[in-house]
C-alpha cells in the first residue's frame, strides 16, 4: 500500500472521510503544520533574490533550511498517527479469554497508548516550531506573499490545538498519571505560548495588508 504522502489530495480527503479509522485527525493535523512549512518556504523562495530584501536574504535562506526540515518532519508525522493508531487497534484486538490474557493485553494496550500519547505530542512541538518560523516570515518576507505567512501561522495553530486533542485523549487511558502528567503540562505551555505568538503573527501580518 502506498505511503499517504505519496497520493493526491482528492485521495487523501476520500479516505478521511471514509469509514476506516486511518487516516484520522492526527494525520490531518500533520498536514496541517506541513502546509505551514510549506508556505514557510514559499515566502523564503519569493523573498530570496529580491534586491529590495538584500538585508533579509541570509536569514531567510537560513529560514528556508529550517522550514524545508521541518516540512519533512511532519510529512513523516502523517505516517507515524496512521502506525501508532493501527497498532493501538491491534492491542484491543488481542485475545482475552483467561487472566494471563487479559494481563497481557492491558499490558500491551499501556505500552502502546504512551507511544500514542508521544507521536502526537510530537506533532505539537512541530507545528509549534512552524508558529515561531512564521514570525521571521511575516517580519522580514516578502510584502506580495505576506498573507501567506497569515496562512502559514493558522494552519501551524491549527496543527498544534488539533494534535493536541490526540495527546488528551491518549493520555487519558494511562495507568501511569506521572507519565501522562508530565506529557500534558508539556503539552499546556505550548498551547499557552503558541495562543499568544500565533495572535502576534498574525496581526503583524494584517498590519502589512
Amino acid at each position: 500500500m502506498s505511503e499517504i504522502k505519496d497520493k493526491s489530495i482528492a485521495t487523501f480527503l476520500d479516505e478521511l472521510a471514509s469509514k476506516q479509522a486511518t487516516p484520522g485527525g492526527g494525520s490531518a493535523a500533520a498536514v496541517m503544520g506541513a502546509q505551514a512549512a510549506a508556505l514557510i518556504s514559499m515566502v523564503c523562495n519569493l523573498t530570496i533574490g529580491k534586491p529590495k530584501y538584500a538585508e533579509v536574504e541570509t536569514e531567510l535562506k537560513n529560514l528556508l533550511i529550517e522550514a524545508e526540515a521541518l516540512r519533512q518532519t511532519l510529512i513523516d508525522m502523517i505516517k507515524a498517527d496512521v502506525d501508532v493508531f493501527d497498532k493501538l487497534m491491534a492491542s484491543y484486538g488481542l485475545p482475552k479469554a483467561n487472566d494471563q490474557e487479559k494481563s497481557q493485553r492491558s499490558e500491551r494496550i499501556q505500552i502502546v497508548l504512551k507511544e500514542a500519547t508521544l507521536v502526537p505530542l510530537a506533532c505539537a512541538k512541530a507545528c509549534a516550531k512552524a508558529i515561531e518560523l512564521s514570525k521571521i516570515a511575516a517580519d522580514k518576507g516578502n510584502l506580495g506573499v505576506i498573507s501567506d505567512a497569515g496562512v502559514a501561522v493558522m494552519a501551524a495553530y491549527a496543527g498544534l490545538k488539533s494534535a493536541a486533542l490526540n495527546v488528551q485523549i491518549n493520555a487519558a487511558g494511562l495507568k501511569d498519571r506521572d507519565f501522562a502528567d508530565a506529557q500534558l503540562a508539556e503539552l499546556d505551555g505550548l498551547l499557552a505560548a503558541a495562543e499568544q505568538a500565533a495572535l502576534h503573527v498574525y496581526q503583524t501580518v494584517q498590519s502589512k495588508l
